[in-house]
């Protein structure tokens, strides 16, 4: 009976141990293979909006910082002309590059952020820059003296690094005035805000912002940020610049655009040119161009999800923009500030409706590269262009005042 008994059990051990070791496994890992592309259930979270809005009110900031100088650059002029060279040329040169820097610092920085943006995410990007935008501005506070210009300088090129108030805003708390203190304790104020604002935001985004939501909202990115992950930034790099497509997209997209920074940039000293004396209306007509290129962009954004037509809706905007373009160049001198109110708001409405526009097709044409390496490449483009167009204008300026206008 003892001797029966003994072999069967074993048998058994023997034959359940080697299922166990060879079936289990590969079950188990096919299993979960299939549940790790079947448990994702696209869910989308209120907190979306909140940091949407901190996003957005960062990019707010960041633009504030980059023109609120120019749009008083009479001001500035006046008021730094103690460290600024004698020449009035080099002097309006030198305040223009207040500008500048941001352009200048975005070409080469661009490679390094969109690398960063897809190897560590947006909070690490949006922490860097919202940190660096408010050091920039705390420095600022410390240049309100007439002998500091090298020090605004500096700071708005830390703000650069870091990169519809911005027009509006500065005109009304710093007016033109030949008194130093009038204007030091305005311009302090100015920047104190500033400094503030990016302070607080900077603190927010640290415990607010989070790298990605639990759950995707789609399983379209979640197969775009697993991809990301795997996809090497130089290849991909490669890639888009043998799209020939994607350079032609390039090029246009920063004629447009990088036009429209030139003019957001040099908008008080071509209407005060025409208008002196209105520095707050300089500033209106600005405001002007950045609302209705708000609503602009909302429409062509919603334009384009409807019907799909990316070529026919970059060429409308294109020709809708050039004629804007010309409206406005040529009643800049007709003596009345209704009508260039009117054909700013046309301009800014077409030519930053085209930016939403832009970013789409760039995404489109390029899948499956990474959306942020494309966007980035664009903003280059038109950066660069910009910076073209200010060194054009201060050559003609050198020949001829009234055409620079």
């Amino acid at each position: 009976m003892n001797g029966q008994e003994e072999p069967t059990p074993k048998v058994t051990e023997d034959k359940t141990s080697k299922v166990t070791e060879d079936k289990t496994p590969r079950v188990t890992e096919e299993k979960t293979k299939k549940v790790t592309e079947d448990s994702i259930l696209p869910q989308v979270y209120k907190r979306r909006w909140i940091i949407l809005f901190l996003f957005s009110f960062v990019s707010l900031t960041n633009n504030f910082q980059w023109l609120h100088l120019n749009i008083i650059g009479d001001v500035l002029l006046n008021y730094y002309n103690a460290s600024l060279p004698e020449d009035k040329f080099q002097q309006e040169t030198a305040l223009d590059w207040l500008s500048m820097v941001y352009m200048l610092a975005y070409i080469p920085l661009i490679f390094p952020s969109t690398w960063l943006l897809d190897k560590k995410g947006l909070r690490v990007v949006i922490i860097c820059g919202s940190f660096l935008n408010a050091v920039g501005a705390w420095i600022k506070v410390a240049c309100v003296n007439p002998d500091r210009f090298a020090l605004l300088m500096f700071g708005q090129s830390v703000c650069s690094i870091g990169a519809a108030v911005d027009f509006l805003l500065p005109p009304l708390l710093v007016k033109y005035s030949p008194d130093i203190d009038l204007v030091s304790s305005q311009l302090y104020t100015l920047f104190y805000i500033g400094a503030g604002v990016t302070t607080v935001l900077f603190l927010l985004v640290l415990v607010i912002f989070k790298k990605e939501p639990p759950q995707p909202p789609s399983r379209a990115q979640w197969l775009a940020v697993r991809n990301a992950a795997s996809q090497h930034y130089g290849k991909s790099l490669l890639r888009l610049l043998k799209n020939r497509g994607f350079l032609l997209l390039v090029l246009t997209y920063g004629i447009n655009t990088g036009s429209y920074y030139a003019i957001a940039t040099l908008l008080n000293p071509v209407v005060l040119h025409y208008y002196p004396g209105h520095q707050k209306e300089a500033g209106e007509i600005g405001l002007t161009v950045v609302i209705a290129g708000i609503v602009g962009a909302i429409l062509a954004g919603v334009w384009l999800d409807k019907t799909k037509t990316f070529k026919g809706t970059t060429v409308g905007i294109y020709l809708l923009s050039l004629a804007g373009m010309v409206a406005f160049t040529f009643t800049l001198n007709v003596n009345l500030l209704w009508v260039v109110y009117l054909c700013a708001g046309i301009l800014g409405f077409f030519m930053t409706g085209y930016l939403p526009v832009g970013f789409e097709i760039a995404a489109e044409i390029t899948y499956p590269e990474s959306e942020g390496t494309s966007s980035g490449l664009l903003n280059a483009s038109a950066q660069r262009i910009s910076k073209i167009d200010f060194l054009d204008i201060n050559i003609i300026k050198t020949k001829n005042d009234k055409y620079s206008a």
